[in-house]
């Protein structure tokens, strides 16, 4: 069974991208070649910021929810922490 993991990506504008995923070099690769989630196809080139520990994909799924609700100064340092689903 994979291991998943919760990511963030700082979008050329600035702006911060929360998801999750089993492969995490090639899922940074498909959102910098227009190929990932629609919000970052208008912000390229995205650059990894942030990533948690591998956990199940359920563990991951709410961490994502529990990090998408915090505010973006508190994104980077909730993921490096998992404080948000500990």
């Amino acid at each position: 069974m994979k291991e998943w993991q919760v990511y963030l990506l700082k979008c050329a504008d600035r702006s911060l991208y929360c998801g999750i995923t089993n492969d995490l070099p090639a899922r940074v690769d498909t959102h910098n070649t227009g190929r990932g989630a629609k919000y970052t196809r208008g912000r390229l080139p995205v650059v990894l910021v942030a990533q948690s520990r591998e956990m199940t994909k359920s563990q991951a799924l709410k961490c994502e929810i529990a990090i998408k609700q915090l505010p973006a100064q508190k994104k980077i340092t909730a993921l490096a922490f998992q404080e948000a689903f500990e």
